[in-house]
C-alpha cells in the first residue's frame, strides 16, 4: 500500500513543484490583472475537467467495471469512443461560439474583456480531449498496479508551460497568455504520448486496438456491462466534483469582485491543493484497487484494517499541513509570489484567502479516503447525495460572505462545504465504525504534535517577521 501511496506522492511532489515555478513565472510575468484572470478563467474549465477525471471519478467506477467485464478489449473500446466522442463534440462547440463559453465560465466580465478572453478559451479547451484520453489510459495502467506514469506525466504539462513562460518572457501580456494556452495543449499531447508508450509496455495496447477493430460486430456482447459503467458512473463524477464545482463557482461569483480577486483564489488555491494532492489524492488512488478487491471477496477486516493505516497516516500529515499553512499563509505567498508585477498588497489578500483554504484542508482530505468504502460497495448515489448537499452548503454561504469578505468569503465557503460533506460520508460510512478507528493512541499523539507545532511555528513567525 505505501509504496503505491509513495510513487503517487513523489509524482505529484515533482509536478507540483514544477508547477509552483510555473506560478511564479507567471506572477511575475503578469502578477494579479485583467490578463492573468483572462488565462486563469481560460483554463479554468479544461482543468476542472482534468481533476474531476483524472482524481479519482472515472477510475473509481471504470476499475471496478473492467475488472468484472468478460470482454475487456470491445468494453474499454466502447467506453472511450463513447465519451472522447461527447468531449469532441463540446470542445468544436466552444470553438464555434466562444464567446457563450466564455460568458458561462465568468459572467461578470464586461464585453470588452469577453472579447479578449475568447481565442484564450476556444484554445484552452483543446486540452480536454486529451486529458480525457489520458485519463483512460491511466485507469488501465491502475488496473495493472501501475501508478509511476500518470504521477509523473503531469510534470509535462508544467514543462510545457514553463517553457511557453520563458519563450514569451519579452512579450505583451496578451502574448503571453497566447504561449501559455497554446502550452496547455502541447503539455497534453506530451502526456498522452506517454500514457500511449507505457500501455504498449505493459502489453495492454494490442487488446486494446482489437476492441476497436471488433467494436462493430461484437458490441452486443458488452451491452449490459456499458448500461452498468453508465449507470454508476454518472453519480462518481458528482460525488467527486463537489470541490472542483465550487472552484469554478468561486471564479464565476469573484468575477464580479475588483480585479485580481480571481488570481487571489488561483494563487491560493494551488497551494491548497499541493498537501491535498501530495497526501489525500495519491493515497485514495493508490488505496482504492485494493479496497475494492477486498470488498469485493468479502474481506471486510482487512478493508478496514488498510483504512484504519490511511486515516492516521492523512491525520498527522493534513493536520501539520493545516496548522503550517494557515499560520504562515502570508509567509508563504511573499516566498513563492511576490516578485516582479507581484505587489505586497496582492500578497496580502492572497494570503487572507489561503488562510479560508486552509481551515478545510483537514475534513476535506479525510473525506476521500472514506469516499472510498461508498465507492468500493457501490454507493455512488448516496456519495453524490453528499455531494450535492454539500454543494448547497458552499453557495449559501459565498453568497452571504461574498459581500463582507471579499475573496476570502468564497474561501471560507467552501471549507464549510467541505465540514458538510465529511460529517454526511463519516455518517454514511459509520459513526461507529469511525470511532473505532478514532478511539486509538494516535489520538493523543495527533493531540500534543499538533499544540507543539502550532507553539513552534508562532515563535517561528515572530522571529522572521522583522524580514519580510
Amino acid at each position: 500500500m505505501f509504496k503505491a501511496i509513495f510513487t503517487n506522492s513523489f509524482g505529484i511532489l515533482f509536478s507540483r513543484i514544477l508547477g509552483f515555478f510555473r506560478d511564479l513565472m507567471t506572477a511575475s510575468a503578469l502578477g494579479a490583472n485583467i490578463y492573468s484572470d483572462i488565462f486563469f478563467v481560460a483554463f479554468k474549465l479544461p482543468n476542472l475537467f482534468r481533476r474531476i477525471f483524472a482524481e479519482g471519478a472515472f477510475t473509481q467506477a471504470f476499475i471496478p467495471a473492467y475488472a468484472h467485464s468478460n470482454n475487456k478489449s470491445i468494453f474499454s473500446a466502447n467506453i472511450f469512443l463513447i465519451f472522447l466522442s461527447i468531449i469532441i463534440i463540446i470542445t468544436l462547440l466552444v470553438n464555434i461560439a466562444p464567446a457563450v463559453a466564455t460568458q458561462a465560465i465568468a459572467v461578470g466580465f464586461d464585453e470588452k474583456t469577453i472579447d479578449i478572453a475568447q481565442p484564450y478559451v476556444a484554445i484552452n479547451f483543446w486540452y480536454l480531449p486529451l486529458i480525457f484520453a489520458v485519463t483512460f489510459l491511466s485507469a488501465m495502467l491502475q488496473y495493472k498496479r501501475h501508478f509511476a506514469t500518470t504521477a509523473f506525466s503531469t510534470a509535462l504539462l508544467n514543462i510545457s508551460l514553463i517553457l511557453a513562460l520563458y519563450l514569451s518572457s519579452e512579450k505583451s501580456d496578451a502574448e503571453i497568455v497566447y504561449y501559455l494556452s497554446f502550452g496547455v495543449v502541447i503539455g497534453g499531447i506530451l502526456q498522452l504520448v506517454t500514457h500511449i508508450i507505457a500501455i504498449r509496455q505493459l502489453g495492454l495496447l494490442k487488446p486494446l486496438c482489437s476492441g476497436f477493430k471488433h467494436l462493430g460486430t461484437k458490441a452486443s456482447r458488452i451491452k449490459e456491462e456499458s448500461r452498468k459503467f453508465k449507470k454508476q458512473f454518472f453519480p462518481a463524477i458528482w460525488g467527486n466534483s463537489t470541490p472542483q464545482v465550487s472552484a469554478f463557482l468561486d471564479t464565476f461569483l469573484a468575477s464580479f469582485l475588483a480585479t485580481g480577486s480571481i488570481s487571489y483564489l488561483y494563487y491560493a488555491n494551488r497551494i491548497f491543493q499541493l498537501p491535498l494532492a501530495l497526501f489525500a489524492i495519491a493515497t485514495s488512488i493508490a488505496l482504492f484497487p485494493s479496497i475494492a478487491r477486498y470488498i469485493k471477496n468479502n474481506d471486510e477486516a482487512k478493508a478496514r484494517l488498510f483504512m484504519q493505516r490511511a486515516f492516521w497516516f492523512l491525520a498527522f500529515l493534513l493536520s501539520a499541513s493545516t496548522i503550517g499553512g494557515y499560520i504562515l499563509s502570508h509567509e508563504i505567498i511573499w516566498l513563492l509570489f511576490e516578485r516582479g508585477s507581484f505587489s505586497a498588497l496582492d500578497t496580502s489578500k492572497s494570503a487572507a484567502v489561503l488562510e479560508m483554504y486552509m481551515i478545510g484542508l483537514l475534513p476535506l482530505g479525510l473525506q476521500k479516503l472514506f469516499l472510498l468504502w461508498l465507492y468500493a460497495n457501490e454507493q455512488q448515489m448516496r456519495a453524490a447525495k453528499i455531494a450535492t448537499f454539500s454543494l448547497l452548503s458552499y453557495i449559501v454561504f459565498a453568497l452571504a460572505l461574498i459581500t463582507p469578505m471579499g475573496a476570502a468569503g468564497l474561501a471560507l465557503a467552501g471549507t464549510i462545504g467541505g465540514f458538510v460533506g465529511f460529517a454526511m460520508t463519516i455518517k454514511a460510512f459509520g459513526v461507529k465504525n469511525f470511532f473505532d478507528i478514532l478511539i486509538n493512541k494516535n489520538a493523543i499523539y495527533l493531540i500534543a504534535g499538533s499544540i507543539l507545532l502550532t507553539i513552534a511555528l508562532l515563535l517561528f513567525k515572530d522571529f522572521i517577521a522583522v524580514y519580510i
